[in-house]
């Protein structure tokens, strides 16, 4: 059996009748049915039931809202512009609003892609621009925004690690180093996930990040323990050069005569010196190079 395509509803804008013409009508109807009423025969007076419907039709579409007109479950087309109306009474109207929202995500707990369990949050700003979609093909926008957005995050937090702590992947985005393109990323899989529902998303940006409470004072030990080897890592690079340029300085310029056991005497006691946490107690030799 081939399968039929679900036709998508978008909007369709309209504008109706403007309501205070439309106003001005209807009351002189009601001074003619009067008049009816007290000339010809009182049973003029029955008119006033479809008078009453007349007043049914009368709505207001406010300043970045919407009204979604259906007439016995078919869809009519959309005010946007904001006025005082008159439509068919037979119409129903479905308020949408166009206003720009924010999300504040709850703070939920994910495992990244090496597993460590973080909390992550989000700060989602978001509109309708469709409000025939947001109405029809989703059963409750807000709610679908929500739980679209919550399945964002947790998709972006199991797609990059927490951070790195080596310099083999040092190249590779984070979700703690990669700033605007982890927002970026966020904010493009939101607007594909919501284009169904006929939102725009505004802004999206990760407000939250850390560990969970379980393994935090671990990561932190290790964060510090990176930061110490890196830190000492530095502090040897350049001990071994000024050890090298000290050696190089007496050689060329002929201070003193060095065999190999001084030189590497003379390494040592500099690199203790330079490579030591805590400074240095110098002893004063008084007598030769030898004793």
């Amino acid at each position: 059996m081939e399968s039929k395509l679900k036709t998508m509803i978008t909007d369709k804008i309209v504008k109706p009748s403007s309501g205070f013409l439309m106003f001005f009508l209807v009351l002189l109807s009601a001074g003619a049915i009067g008049y009816a009423m007290s000339t010809i025969h009182p049973a003029f007076s029955l008119l006033y039931a479809a008078w009453f419907f007349l007043l049914i039709g009368f709505f207001i579409v406010n300043p970045n809202d919407a009204k979604v007109l259906v007439l016995f479950g078919k869809y009519a087309g959309t005010v946007t512009e904001n006025g005082f109306y008159w439509a068919n009474p037979f119409y129903g109207k479905h308020k949408v609003s166009l206003k720009a929202r924010t999300l504040d995500g709850d703070k939920i707990k994910v495992n990244d892609k090496l597993g460590n369990p973080i909390i992550i949050g989000a700060v989602i700003v978001w509109q309708v621009n469709d409000a025939a979609k947001a109405k029809f093909e989703v059963e409750n926008y807000e709610m679908y925004v929500k739980l679209q957005s919550d399945t964002a995050v947790r998709h972006l937090a199991g797609s990059f690690s927490y951070d790195h702590f080596g310099d083999d992947d040092a190249q590779e985005f984070t979700l703690r180093s990669g700033g605007e393109h982890i927002n970026e990323m966020l904010m493009g899989e939101l607007k594909e996930r919501l284009q169904l529902a006929g939102v725009h998303i505004i802004e999206a940006r990760i407000t939250h990040l850390a560990y969970a409470e379980e393994i935090a004072g671990a990561m932190l030990q290790r964060q510090q323990a990176t930061a110490v080897v890196a830190a000492r890592t530095k502090i040897v690079e350049g001990a071994v050069g000024m050890v090298q340029l000290a050696l190089l300085k007496l050689s060329n310029e002929k201070i003193v005569e060095l065999d190999e056991e001084k030189k590497a005497a003379m390494v040592s006691n500099l690199l203790v010196v330079l490579c030591s946490d805590k400074a240095a107690n110098p002893v004063v030799n008084t007598g030769t190079l030898y004793h």
